[in-house]
């Protein structure tokens, strides 16, 4: 048990290090390495009850992540978030730019107040220069839901980066969103997709992500890539997808505070082709 335990640990330093050396000699070539992240945030709520933005952005930060993809994000939503702006913060915390994308977006609760607005976000280090978010098919009585879309500038480089959170209790939903993210998205390369997509990746609605794209964890995951519940995940559900152009080379679980929120990040470092 112990050497078989002792050889996990090493296939794992292995990878890790032949991540790292691939990618910064790649980077020397032109390539551009980017640490990308997927994170469920649940409004900054953790499996503990207590809202604290700032331990979500503890998180990211010692992760590394250079862009992360947010779900369940609060913009002036209510008080079950204290009203905050949470992208905006979260940027601020953090020193990143920052895009938002509003799925339910409702009128203020008094004239000249802020929208009432729950979505998705974009994190980046490197600059945003456009973004728009697209809302996906959605049946009656489901809760809204989109794509948000972020070009960001990578040292010179245009990467297009998605963010999409499909929906949680409807797999008829989820059968129409798959293969629409897939159109909106189209040929778009480099292009890096990621979000909770409240599917395993052997689910029938996961297959048009599957066939289309590079499943990060299962080109270079360590470990079991489960995230959901957070505390004791049985569910691999939150996902980071890539084009042609980009290439994953370490994918891994974030176990850094499981209370945070009840998903846990995944976070890969991949290679953009030049």
């Amino acid at each position: 048990m112990l050497r078989r335990t002792l050889s996990a640990l090493a296939l794992a330093s292995v990878l890790a290090t032949t991540g790292i050396a691939q990618a910064s000699a790649t980077e020397g070539r032109g390539a551009r390495v980017l640490d990308v992240m997927t994170f469920n945030i649940h409004h900054a709520q953790g499996t503990d009850d207590a809202l604290d933005l700032q331990r979500i952005a503890d998180v990211v930060r010692r992760s590394g992540a250079d862009v992360i993809g947010l779900q369940e994000v609060d913009n002036n939503y209510s008080g079950r978030s204290n009203w905050s702006d949470q992208p905006a913060e979260l940027a601020a915390m953090l020193g990143y730019h920052v895009a938002f994308g509003a799925n339910i977006d409702n009128e203020p609760p008094a004239p000249g107040g802020h929208r009432i607005q729950y979505g998705t976000a974009v994190l980046s280090r490197y600059p945003i220069t456009a973004w728009d978010n697209t809302w996906l098919f959605k049946s009656p009585g489901q809760e809204q839901r989109g794509l948000l879309h972020a070009t960001l500038d990578v040292r010179g480089r245009a990467v297009q980066f998605y963010c999409t959170h499909l929906a949680a209790s409807s797999q008829t939903d989820r059968l129409q969103q798959a293969p629409q993210l897939v159109d909106l998205i189209g040929d778009a390369d480099p292009a890096i997709l990621v979000g909770d997509f409240n599917a395993v990746p052997s689910a029938p609605e996961s297959q048009p992500l599957q066939t289309s794209y590079t499943d990060a964890w299962a080109k270079s995951g360590r470990r079991d890539g489960m995230t959901y519940p957070a505390e004791a995940p049985t569910e691999r559900i939150d996902d980071i997808y890539t084009t042609h152009k980009v290439k994953p080379v370490v994918t891994r679980v974030v176990h850094a505070d499981p209370t945070a929120s009840d998903h846990l990040p995944v976070i890969s470092r991949v290679i953009v082709a030049p």
